[in-house]
């Protein structure tokens, strides 16, 4: 379990995007708990109504705001009604992501567009959404990416689309950071989050065979990503901008798994 910091993000408003799941839950109930005012950004409108009304029988402030991140109509009326309710938004986390195409030959031109618009070009239509309120706060952004941007696993148009989003963090640290937002990106390995569950419900023990390729010896969950995010969204990381922080357990250091079948598991030490 993350430790909280009661406090921490007093009088600043969140936007998280996909807010209500996964990463993007974590991540906004954990802003709520440190002093965050909260914008759950999420197409499914229903449960981050549901998410809301949670976080406020818990006393906190916040609103939900529907959006598909890909239409930009949309993204900048829920932006222009979080405002509305919240005040201008001082940290965006751009959360949202997903994948259904595993092999090259599988992205047929339709799926592969549909893969890009939600993984990378839905990311840049909420910034530039946000940007000008990010400026009036001197604000910051994080980006939630995947291992996948780094190494070939699988899932081209995903892997592509996130790969050029830590190319966009850095274009954004770059421009912005002197006029006073910093960007940011987590590169998160497996996570239990419902983007498995499709996966699971025809392999249930899928994550658990994924966690030998894991140096911790198991998947990650949720809120270690978000522990992530808040620490580089917070004044911690005043002198963070244009980073890349790996949540993966290790397993990006090396091919740990190929080393232990070479010499075995049982090798004597020196």
């Amino acid at each position: 379990m993350t430790q909280m910091f009661p406090g921490r993000f007093a009088g600043a408003v969140v936007l998280v995007t996909g807010g209500a799941s996964g990463i993007g839950r974590a991540t906004a109930a954990r802003a709520a708990a440190e002093g965050a005012a909260v914008a759950v950004l999420d197409r499914n409108a229903e449960g981050a109504a549901a998410f809301v009304r949670d976080l406020a029988a818990q006393g906190h402030r916040a609103v939900a705001v529907a959006a598909d991140i890909t239409r930009e109509d949309e993204v900048a009326a829920a932006v222009a009604d979080a405002v509305a309710q919240l005040g201008p938004v001082s940290v965006l986390v751009n959360n949202v992501g997903g994948t259904w195409t595993e092999t090259f030959e599988a992205a047929d031109p339709a799926r592969w567009r549909a893969e890009i618009d939600l993984n990378l070009t839905g990311p840049w239509l909420v910034t530039r959404a946000t940007l000008p309120h990010l400026l009036a706060t001197r604000g910051a952004i994080v980006n939630v990416a995947t291992v996948n941007a780094l190494t070939s696993i699988a899932e081209p148009a995903y892997s592509a689309a996130k790969a050029g989003l830590l190319q966009l963090t850095r274009q954004l640290a770059s421009e912005y950071a002197p006029r006073g937002i910093r960007t940011n990106a987590v590169v998160p390995g497996s996570i239990r989050t419902p983007i498995w569950d499709w996966r699971l419900k025809q392999r249930p023990d899928l994550l658990d065979k994924l966690s030998v390729w894991y140096p911790v010896g198991r998947v990650g969950t949720p809120e270690e990503v978000a522990a992530a995010i808040l620490f580089l969204a917070s004044a911690e990381a005043g002198f963070i901008n244009g980073a890349s922080l790996v949540v993966d357990g290790g397993l990006t250091i090396g091919l740990g798994r190929m080393t232990r079948d070479i010499i075995g598991d049982d090798a004597p030490s020196a």
